[in-house]
């Protein structure tokens, strides 16, 4: 009896605690409910009666709560920072029981840094690297916003294209996001400066040390005209990073462009025409240096000179006479030495050239005194008759200057266009004067850049282009020069396709024939 009234008795205890936790938490419900916006703000309505008086103290009532709720955030925050102060110091104490010095980072992460910067070290991105071979120079590819020029393209590929692979693709475009990052950083960049875009990058170059990592050079239009900017970056198969940026001032960097000639008037004269439109016109800041083998033809070659001189108000160009037979290595040799101001940026060039404005600026980027050489790879065309079919059907020089596998091909055996100050020639030695006639004297001077402590900056240039002409290989050279003359005329006529069907033109007839006769058999 006495168990049964305690049990009743403790039953009637719970039900009144519930139905007093019950009633508590109604009451605490009616209290936290919120008020109506209108209750909430005290804002009159429309045709209350509390009229300005009543929208006055509103307002401040609403002012107040607004203080009030500020004052609660900066509490809050400087809550926050206490908590962070204190999981800082923890960390800190934690890294000095671990043996780590205060303020390092982790071990982990400072590791990953030293090799990452390791890697840009061992790449040739401060100093060249000696070469033993022009075989074992690693190349760099060009490209602009929309296009990349390439070199390794084998038959099945273009020498310019729009990639298509979403990974070249978009390692480029994260190259140029990054540069663009890097010139608008408040940390590296001036108050007043204006904020770059990604329109405003010229062109890059890149290649990849496949061991190492992919070296970027990329350009920025300036702030003011003939002003540039210029980003390094080094991808060392891991985050990209930023090695250098300058900001390079071209506006009174002198090109000097040396020829060497003999005869070739017709050439020479369509050679000043572009130079006139180019270096006179657009540029303005090149000297032309002509140096001229024996007498014949000698006297035309000065009055075209003198004609573009006196039409063009033009008197920056010099012209060298020297007798004896031709010699390419030793006409640009004594032109770059004639040289008697500071030193100037030098550009060997050919008479069958084909140059843009575009590419001249490519020639002051690429170059530096004492640390940068520029080998360009120019587009070199295919003989027009063959492209087009017939001479007559031969389009306008203009029209034909199109970098595609059907027009022409990336001339990376040929390395007689180059552009390197003149104080680097000279202390390169110059040419080896005695080779004679044609070929190997470029590859000599190329292969000393390689074997000397300068950057060799290889790469396709999308303004220089060979103008197709006919080639003849004398019996007087040396069986290997002839040898490398046959080789180029070859590869100077039309691409594999082209030639194909040029070798199996009477295949291709014999079958036409069959085909025609096939056809007038059925119609009988």
């Amino acid at each position: 009896m006495l168990r049964r009234g305690l049990l009743a008795w403790a039953s009637r205890v719970v039900v009144l605690l519930v139905l007093v936790c019950c009633a508590v938490s109604v009451l605490y419900m009616l209290a936290c409910t919120p008020r109506g916006d209108e209750e909430r703000l005290g804002l009159p309505r429309a045709n209350g009666p509390t009229g300005r008086a009543g929208s006055q103290a509103a307002a401040l009532g609403w002012e107040e709560r607004h203080h009030d709720h500020v004052g609660s955030l900066k509490r809050q925050i400087a809550q926050l920072q206490d908590e962070l102060q204190e999981r800082s110091e923890q960390l800190r104490a934690a890294r000095q029981l671990a043996g780590e010095p205060a303020g390092a980072p982790g071990r982990a992460q400072a590791d990953l840094l030293a090799f990452l910067r390791s890697q840009v070290d061992r790449a040739e991105v401060h100093a060249g690297v000696k070469q033993a071979t022009e075989y074992a120079a690693v190349p760099f590819d060009s490209f602009t916003l929309h296009r990349v020029y390439q070199l390794e393209t084998g038959l099945t590929r273009h020498p310019e294209e729009k990639p298509v692979r979403r990974d070249k693709r978009d390692e480029l475009v994260e190259a140029i996001q990054s540069a663009v990052e890097a010139l608008n950083s408040p940390a590296e960049s001036s108050p007043d400066q204006r904020p770059y875009t990604a329109s405003d990058f010229i062109e890059g170059i890149y290649r990849t040390e496949r061991d190492k990592g992919t070296l970027y050079e990329l350009t920025f239009r300036g702030d003011h005209k003939h002003e540039f900017r210029r980003l390094v970056l080094f991808r060392p198969f891991g985050p990209i990073m930023k090695v250098k940026k300058e900001q390079l001032n071209m506006a009174s960097t002198l090109v000097n462009v040396i020829v060497p000639l003999a005869r070739r008037v017709d050439k020479f004269r369509q050679f000043m025409q572009n130079f006139r439109e180019i270096c006179i016109q657009q540029d303005g800041r090149v000297h032309l240096t002509v140096v001229y083998f024996g007498k014949e033809e000698m006297d035309e070659v000065k009055g075209i000179l003198e004609n573009t001189s006196r039409a063009a108000n033009f008197r920056n160009f010099t012209f060298i006479q020297l007798s004896g037979e031709f010699s390419r290595g030793k006409g640009l040799d004594v032109g770059a030495r004639s040289w008697k101001g500071s030193n100037v940026l030098l550009f060997f060039c050919d008479v069958d050239i084909y140059f843009t404005s575009d590419f001249l600026n490519t020639c002051r980027l690429n170059t530096q005194p004492g640390k940068k050489v520029f080998y360009p790879v120019l587009f070199s065309q295919y003989n027009p008759g063959i492209i087009y079919g017939h001479h007559d059907a031969v389009p306008a020089l203009m029209q034909q200057l199109v970098i595609k596998k059907e027009t022409g091909f990336w001339r990376d055996f040929g390395f007689g266009m180059t552009c390197q100050y003149r104080s680097d020639f000279i202390n390169i030695g110059g040419f080896d004067l005695d080779i004679r006639g044609w070929g190997g004297e470029d590859v000599h001077l190329y292969r000393k850049y390689l074997h000397s402590n300068l950057v060799v900056v290889r790469a396709p240039a999308r303004g220089l282009f060979h103008l197709w002409h006919e080639k003849r290989c004398e019996d007087e050279l040396a069986p290997e020069q002839y040898r490398m003359c046959m080789q180029s005329k070859a590869m100077n006529e039309a691409s594999h396709g082209q030639l194909g069907m040029l070798v199996f033109r009477h295949e291709i007839e014999a079958h036409l024939r069959r085909q025609r006769h096939k056809t007038g058999s059925k119609k009988s």
